[in-house]
């Protein structure tokens, strides 16, 4: 994880008047009352998430397209990334970013309004969520593959969730986390 988040420059991901920032430990505002998270945080969450090469995983709230870029450096040629932002000048904008680090494997696309994550393209191995529901939404733990996992923020707690089938899915909490609320 070190490795990607070295590979993969933040102030990339960030708009020109805040790149001299990106050294900070704290959330970047990109517009849109969106963030590009602070470091400590996205590194907490791929650490818990424990993407592997060859996966396929969804980045829901991609934003700038940051952690779609990681998440990409981590799974490798042989895996998928699947962004989706809500908000249109930020898929925009997040896609071109992505672009401009040739994983090909890698895309970021405008989410559907009335559709939590991408579930076309399910099941997904992992799933990362950069938004704060306020309950554990089932639309995303219904994209996750048997032996899948999810990290998300709800109501500021950030959970580990593995589906169980036939039964509720496992569910771990991990400290408390601020993030913008999930829509």
């Amino acid at each position: 994880m070190a490795d990607a988040m070295s590979a993969v420059d933040r102030r990339d991901f960030v708009p020109p008047p805040l790149r001299d920032r990106v050294g900070e430990d704290r959330p970047l505002a990109i517009g849109h009352g969106q963030t590009n998270s602070q470091p400590r945080t996205v590194a907490n969450m791929l650490r818990l998430l424990d993407v592997r090469p060859g996966q396929r995983v969804l980045d829901v709230g991609a934003g700038s397209g940051w952690t779609s870029a990681l998440l990409g450096r981590l799974v490798g040629p042989h895996g998928c990334v699947v962004g989706v932002e809500l908000e249109p000048e930020l898929a925009r904008w997040g896609a071109r970013n992505v672009a401009g680090y040739a994983m090909p494997w890698v895309s970021l696309r405008l989410a559907q309004p009335d559709t939590l994550g991408w579930p076309q393209d399910a099941p997904y191995d992992r799933i990362l969520v950069s938004a704060q529901p306020r309950r554990l939404p089932q639309d995303l733990v219904d994209q996750l593959a048997a032996d899948g996992v999810m990290v998300i923020p709800v109501r500021g707690t950030m959970l580990r969730v593995s589906p169980r089938p036939g039964d509720k899915p496992r569910v771990t909490r991990h400290g408390w986390y601020r993030f913008v609320p999930l829509r």
